[in-house]
């Protein structure tokens, strides 16, 4: 796919995907949805970690209202199986971990989009807005699946009603991210967490990932089992034994993501 609404590049095992509409504050269309899907597709098959982020002064402010305003008819239950599901899917689907490294507001579909990564980093100065009853609709791209989760019914039903904005400052303090960064330091904060994963010892953090994905659905026994078998699957990898001997000799680990 040749990208027009996105920018994708891979640097030593790293994978970037930036959203480039910096002239609608990243707000999301058709075509930004497909090529993110295609990107995060690819990525997972290539890369060991993934940092999505936002071009200009946004991460990205949802959906994109002019689009919608143009169509004869605003079917929105078909646009979000259509358009939206595949990115949201592709992201939740994706195997190695993935940063959003959000730079900017991140509003609507734009905040689900955000924090359905694997870690949110975000600058003091972003926010986050479940803006959705402030045009009459109710949150989408999981909104409603995730906050609950991450941050319990209170909070998510104030942020749902409310559709104030949360700092990410309070974020952060509420646990709805990993981490607020300073302005002049997110982009080295970042990074540097970014290059950690793509460094580390990917199947180790793919099977990490994929136990906290699962352990919502399963029982006590359930994810006692599953953490055995990718245990197990771990235990076979040269990144453990790797692991084993850095430790013993006392050096750096060189993970190979194998």
């Amino acid at each position: 796919m040749d990208y027009q609404a996105i920018r994708y590049e891979v640097d030593g095992g790293l994978a970037r995907i930036t959203l480039n509409r910096p002239e609608v504050m990243n707000a999301l269309n058709r075509q930004m949805c497909a090529e993110l899907a295609d990107a995060l597709h690819r990525a997972g098959g290539k890369a060991r970690a993934v940092v999505l982020t936002g071009e200009g002064r946004a991460f990205c402010t949802g959906q994109d209202l002019s689009e919608a305003a143009q169509a004869e008819v605003f079917d929105a239950e078909q646009g979000l199986k259509e358009t939206y599901d595949p990115m949201m899917r592709a992201l939740m689907d994706c195997p190695v971990p993935v940063i959003a490294a959000v730079n900017g507001p991140a509003a609507g579909a734009g905040a689900s989009l955000a924090l359905t990564a694997d870690v949110v980093i975000a600058a003091e100065s972003a926010y986050f807005l479940q803006a959705f009853t402030r045009i009459g609709l109710i949150p989408d791209a999981g909104g409603t699946w995730w906050l609950p989760r991450q941050i319990g019914m209170p909070r998510a039903m104030g942020m749902a009603l409310f559709a104030d904005r949360i700092t990410a400052r309070q974020a952060a303090d509420w646990g709805l991210i990993w981490e607020a960064a300073a302005d002049d330091a997110f982009a080295e904060v970042w990074q540097a967490r970014a290059r950690f994963l793509a460094d580390g010892p990917t199947q180790a953090f793919v099977r990490a990932k994929a136990a906290l994905r699962a352990a919502g659905d399963n029982d006590h026994a359930g994810q006692l089992a599953l953490e055995a078998r990718l245990q197990g699957e771990c235990a076979r990898t040269a990144d453990f034994r790797e692991g084993v001997a850095a430790f013993l000799q006392k050096r750096p680990a060189r993970f190979q993501g194998c």
